[in-house]
């Protein structure tokens, strides 16, 4: 018996995809085995299915937060990732330096470099600098 809710994974698996591009999350999803898959699944209706789900906070203002919180936790991979999705949610580079400062303040200097320093490799990518 389980607590696998479909249209909630497929609401989330269609905004992960908007956010971090569908190619990823296929890779991601297909690379799932025995030991992944569930947490797959499970990520995807909760993070994206519920957490991004509802229209109270638009993309834009949730990938902001998330990369406020993601830097303030020191989680530069999952960071890199979700540069790249809040751009792909219409974050601009001034709005990304923002979230960058808001680091600075509360988790420090050095915390918010490497902020800085995964946002620069990102952006060169996307020849937004």
């Amino acid at each position: 018996m389980g607590t696998f809710d479909e249209d909630l994974f497929e609401k989330g698996l269609a905004r992960r995809k908007a956010t971090l591009g569908a190619e990823y999350v296929q890779k991601s999803l297909d690379g799932a085995d025995d030991l992944t898959r569930g947490f797959q699944e499970a990520m995807t209706a909760w993070c994206w299915g519920f957490g991004w789900g509802d229209d109270a906070i638009d993309a834009k203002t949730r990938s902001l937060m998330n990369l406020s919180m993601l830097g303030a936790l020191g989680k530069m991979h999952e960071w890199e990732l979700h540069c790249r999705g809040a751009l792909n949610n219409g974050c601009t580079v001034e709005e990304i330096r923002a979230a960058c400062h808001a680091v600075a303040i509360y988790c420090g200097v050095p915390q918010a470099h490497e902020c800085f320093r995964v946002a620069r490799k990102v952006l060169e990518e996307r020849g937004l600098i």
